[in-house]
């Protein structure tokens, strides 16, 4: 809990909820204003429209993650076919003020919080949050009122963008990391997982997250949707109009969790002379597809046998390719039998998905 930021508002409550019918009940006992808490305001609900913001492109850092990229173009699709107009905005002042939360002065609210124990039993705090909030130590009053107006600065941009929008649309988080890598760079790829969500409270704004997808290998995708503060029932509302729009993968996903999806033109399609680098590998057969319709395929001249070229040109055509599931290290294998001038890229399939 100590990389977690802090909740000031009076509907600042994070719910884990099956259905948004279990969040609405759980907000009706638990919201309200508290005489006891001298951060506990009195907010009155509001309403929010159908226009709905959206980060423009250069604002969606995926950190390499093709899947999530996916997943968001079809949630977007989804919020679009459920009557809501995108509006495409730029959320950079919003990412800037996200860097404030770890980076300013707003560390040195957790060292207040933790300040007897940081002292006392220092040993019992992890010890990335200790590296984090011992930061906290070294700031000063002045740094807390520059980071203040650093903050007003960026609220006031906030307030420009509810003018043009209702609320907004975002990637819960645009990645996903296994334990190991977690354990090897804790503070860094936290921050990834925090890009769309460590302003949501410095601003005032009120949250909440819905499912939206699962990647091949099971782990969860998500969408979250940001309104001004007092908007928080309006957002349970959209939540349960969202639903649970796709089913649960299935529980044991031993052996798929480390599977990589390639797809293969030319010599290596099935019947063609070099499908046995595939099946001697256990490639499981996915489906037979096209591109999107902006590649074109090139014979290389003098290969024994014959090879293709895939190359992306925006003014081709969708060629025909067959897409396998291998597991990372007969991958490995077959990338390494690819012979110069060819190489393994990235290639966009009609329905989106890139693989």
């Amino acid at each position: 809990t100590g990389l977690l930021p802090a909740c000031r508002s009076l509907d600042c409550i994070t719910v884990f909820a099956a259905e948004a019918d279990d969040a609405a009940l759980v907000d009706a006992v638990a919201a309200g204003f508290d005489a006891d808490d001298a951060y506990s305001r009195h907010l009155p609900d509001h309403a929010i429209g159908r226009r709905l913001g959206v980060p423009i492109p250069e604002n969606r850092p995926w950190f390499g993650d093709l899947e999530a990229e996916y997943l968001f173009g079809q949630a977007l699709q989804r919020l679009a076919a459920l009557g809501y107009h995108l509006v495409e905005v730029d959320i950079a002042p919003l990412l800037e003020a996200a860097r404030l939360l770890y980076s300013g002065p707003w560390v040195a609210e957790r060292t207040a919080a933790m300040e007897s124990v940081l002292r006392d039993m220092p040993g019992a705090i992890d010890p990335t949050v200790r590296e984090i909030v011992s930061a906290g130590l070294g700031m000063s009053a002045v740094d807390a009122f520059r980071g203040q107006y650093q903050l007003a600065g960026y609220a006031r941009m906030a307030e420009a963008l509810w003018q043009k929008v209702d609320a907004l649309a975002v990637p819960t988080s645009p990645t996903i990391y296994r334990v190991a890598e977690m354990l090897a760079n804790p503070i860094a790829l936290n921050s990834h997982f925090g890009t769309y969500t460590n302003f949501v409270n410095l601003l005032d704004m009120a949250a909440i997250a819905m499912p939206a997808g699962y990647r091949r290998n099971g782990t969860g995708f998500g969408i979250s949707l940001f309104a001004p503060a007092g908007t928080d029932r309006a957002l349970l509302d959209a939540a349960a109009h969202w639903g649970i729009p796709c089913p649960p993968p299935e529980l044991d996903m031993e052996g798929r969790m480390e599977q990589i999806r390639l797809a293969v033109v030319g010599a290596h399609l099935e019947g063609m002379p070099l499908h046995w680098q595939l099946t001697s590998r256990g490639a499981r057969f996915v489906e037979a597809t096209e591109t999107a319709p902006s590649y074109r395929l090139y014979a290389m001249a003098g290969s024994v046998p014959p090879k293709p070229a895939l190359a992306h040109d925006a003014s081709g055509a969708a060629i025909r390719v067959e897409v396998y599931e291998l597991d990372t290290a007969a991958f490995g294998s077959f990338v390494a039998e690819v012979p110069p001038p060819l190489a393994i890229g990235t290639v966009m399939l009609a329905d989106g998905s890139q693989v």
